[in-house]
């Protein structure tokens, strides 16, 4: 009898959500960045994605956890917009980049695997893409997974976190930059828009107001 209330008792505590699972209601918030060649997610390149994962360290302070990151190579038939390029700086046929861009599926399959392995490790339901301009992020992503038929998408189809309207409300700023500073952040221009920086960056602007707000309510302690 005592080895069978031990079982239990274990398994209950395999089973009982972690910290990360606890304050967004199950959900996974994963910063994803992505940069493209337009604007229009079904006829546009993705060009880069990346992807931060977050968790709470033992100052029970939300922290940059996993980062992974992938430049992409147009679908075919894509559009490339040349205002876009230039903006981003980015040149789809530099020969660096075409030695280690992957095609579409590929990354999104090296994207989602890490999430899935953060979903179970804190049992959580699914991921939320956490995203400055959030609603950019998110279309490009599903149109991504559509195009390439992937039946096992990670984030949730339409709900995100957006730090363009969590700064804006904490810091009265809203652009990347000018958050990420007014946050106490170190802000690269060199290093801006490109999809790792740029993810990065947002995970931290999103933890600092994370933790901002855990502090300032006292609601959200970790046991």
């Amino acid at each position: 009898m005592r080895m069978a209330t031990e079982e239990i008792n274990e398994s209950s505590q395999k089973k009982e959500k972690t910290a990360v699972a606890k304050r967004f209601r199950g959900f996974l918030p994963v910063i994803v960045d992505i940069e493209t060649a337009g604007f229009n997610a079904v006829t546009d390149a993705m060009l880069e994605i990346a992807a931060v994962t977050v968790t709470v360290n033992d100052e029970q302070q939300w922290c940059v956890d996993e980062i992974v990151s992938k430049h992409v190579n147009p679908f075919e038939g894509a559009n490339l917009d040349k205002a876009s390029l230039a903006f981003t700086g980015i040149d789809p046929e530099h020969p660096f980049r075409k030695q280690i861009a992957v095609d579409e599926i590929t990354a999104l399959r090296e994207i989602f695997k890490p999430v899935r392995q953060k979903i179970k490790e804190h049992r959580c339901s699914r991921a939320i893409l956490v995203g400055h301009n959030a609603a950019f992020d998110i279309n490009f992503l599903n149109a991504a997974v559509e195009r390439n038929n992937i039946k096992r998408n990670p984030f949730h189809p339409f709900s995100t976190f957006d730090t363009a309207t969590m700064a804006g409300l904490a810091y009265g700023q809203t652009v990347l930059a000018r958050a990420a500073e007014a946050a106490g952040l170190e802000w690269d221009e060199k290093e801006a828009h490109s999809a790792r920086y740029d993810a990065v960056q947002t995970a931290k602007l999103f933890c600092e107001i994370v933790n901002k707000w855990n502090e300032y309510t006292g609601l959200f302690k970790v046991d």
